[in-house]
């Protein structure tokens, strides 16, 4: 379960992704619940909307940890964000927690630098810093809720995550005896496209990225 990343520094978001950096950025790592940077389709009405124009692209802040429209409640909202950072794509179209927001097209990208993830093969959790090779940003494909009731409004996200139990690479990390997973990783070229696919299309997205464009280093210790 991929449940913390590193956020992009300013230039980086601008260079990577088109938008434009928030006036303040974020503190470097990204938790649950905490707040973290997401981009997703401009939300205006264009007047006359044009076939094959590229998705306009904006940046958003919000709770990393999905907060379902059903829930009842803000207290309620902490309590369940904390399990919802990651979205399993085989089962996105049917979890009572995701299946409204993925079926509204609510996709967005998490702009990361790298993730983190435990290594238990020494028999301790040993936490290992996964970047690509090149050291450029990653581009994850998420989903984005917007949750409201009386009055308080939470912005929120999660990151969705595919099978990683034959991936080269990811088949070393997390608990021994538990399903491997990964964040879906996109490739440069299909962010527009990842954002505007029609829904019966959007799972061809979900793929592992190749273990030979990653790199693996155990958090150092300060």
């Amino acid at each position: 379960m991929s449940s913390q990343y590193e956020c992009l520094k300013t230039a980086d978001l601008y260079e990577a992704f088109g938008v434009a950096a928030p006036a303040q950025l974020l503190g470097k790592a990204v938790w649950p619940r905490q707040p973290g940077l997401f981009i997703r389709k401009a939300q205006v009405e264009l007047t006359e909307p044009v076939a094959d124009t590229p998705a306009v692209l904006e940046l958003a802040q919000g709770q990393y940890g999905l907060v379902p429209p059903w829930v009842k409640s803000a207290s309620d909202a902490k309590l369940r964000s904390t399990k919802l950072v990651n979205a399993r794509s085989e089962t996105v179209t049917t979890s009572t927690n995701f299946r409204d927001t993925w079926l509204q097209g609510q996709r967005c990208i998490i702009p990361m630098q790298a993730f983190i993830e435990d290594d238990w093969r020494s028999g301790k959790a040993v936490p290992t810093r996964i970047a690509r090779v090149n050291g450029k940003p990653m581009g994850v494909a998420g989903l984005w809720e917007r949750w409201h009731k009386d009055g308080e409004e939470i912005i929120s996200f999660a990151m969705l995550t595919v099978n990683a139990n034959s991936h080269e690479l990811m088949r070393r990390y997390q608990q021994n005896g538990n399903e491997k997973r990964m964040p879906a990783i996109l490739n440069e070229g299909a962010y527009s496209a990842w954002l505007t696919a029609p829904i019966d299309k959007a799972k061809e997205f979900m793929r592992t990225y190749s273990a030979s464009l990653l790199l693996a280093n155990p958090v150092q210790k300060k």
